[in-house]
């Protein structure tokens, strides 16, 4: 499965979408600015900026001044094409002064039809909590030179990063971070064939329970290593101060979901997030009789691949 929809929601606000031309749109509340400016030329080739995004973003923070609309949050869709160009975060960290009010930001609300998700060039995108030290929200979405630097940040609540491959160098920067209001850390770690080397020793700084004292929502989605990650969390520390533990998207099966149920007491989360797997109907019961008061969503049965004798299950976000 890949990326088919844009967000109409995000960060508890709508999602208006700037116009090509013209004023803003009149909005009742508090909204999520949507921009993009989609162009399938690749006679830039790998240009560090979209020319044609470069100038809507600059059209929309004039007509942003304009209205005198204080922007709060904001998503970017595609930045020209997202194969060939590159993550506008120059750009976004530049206008930093122009938006103070910035307390959410979704970078890559692009669809497969846009670009793959692995084809995504992004860049490091920890400069963008440096440039918004108001931010409470980031959301960032890519594959190709994805990128992240060790970044201290006083007020950042949630962080969800979200790759078909996510490489352990991201994961141990994010986890080298200071982030003491941290409350939500969601990383989809994907697959190896694109880049997603990430592996449970990487984890074992957050898993420890040792990082983020405000962490209470812990989400490793989207993982091709979901059962080694059940297994490790059946007796980790961090599991005990969580509200909720989400590993969906990925290819738990009976042995990740078994070790879920037989560890640690996780009769204290309000949710244990599981859908999209190839957990067996007999496991799923067992399951959620293991966990009576808690919301287990073992949604989205998915069935193995076989060829030439071999099983084969698949992440639901790669290609």
């Amino acid at each position: 499965m890949t990326v088919r929809s844009h967000v109409d929601t995000f960060a508890d606000r709508t999602v208006v979408q700037v116009p090509e031309d013209g004023p803003l749109p009149a909005v009742d509340g508090p909204v999520a600015w949507r921009i993009d400016a989609h162009d399938w030329n690749d006679s830039t080739g790998d240009a560090v900026l979209s020319p044609g995004f470069q100038a809507a973003f600059a059209r929309f923070l004039d007509r942003a001044d304009e209205a005198g609309e204080a922007v709060e949050a904001l998503v970017v869709g595609s930045w020209g094409y997202a194969a060939f160009n590159y993550a506008p975060i120059a750009q976004l960290c530049d206008a930093a002064e122009r938006l103070p009010h910035l307390e959410a930001l979704f970078l890559g609300d692009i669809v497969s039809e846009e670009c793959e998700i692995s084809w995504m060039k992004v860049g490091d995108v920890s400069p963008l909590l440096t440039a918004y030290p108001a931010l409470e929200v980031l959301r960032v979405r890519g594959g190709e030179d994805f990128g992240f630097s060790p970044v201290r940040h006083e007020g950042l609540r949630r962080l969800e990063v979200q790759s078909g491959g996510l490489a352990p160098d991201f994961v141990r920067a994010v986890l080298d971070s200071e982030l003491p209001a941290l409350e939500e850390l969601e990383l989809w770690l994907g697959t190896p064939e694109y880049g997603g080397d990430t592996t449970v020793d990487d984890l074992t700084p957050l898993l420890a329970g040792d990082l983020f004292p405000e962490l209470r929502r812990l989400a490793l989605r989207n993982a091709e290593i979901a059962d080694d990650l059940a297994e490790a969390l059946a007796s980790a520390p961090v599991v005990r101060r969580l509200a909720a533990l989400d590993l969906s998207l990925g290819t738990l099966g009976d042995r990740g979901a078994l070790a879920l149920a037989g560890g640690q007491p996780l009769t204290h989360l309000g949710k244990l997030d599981l859908h999209h797997h190839y957990v067996s109907e007999e496991t799923v019961t067992a399951v959620k009789a293991a966990l009576p008061g808690v919301w287990v969503d073992l949604s989205d049965p998915q069935e193995e691949d076989e060829d030439d004798g071999e099983a084969y299950r698949y992440t639901a976000v790669s290609e």
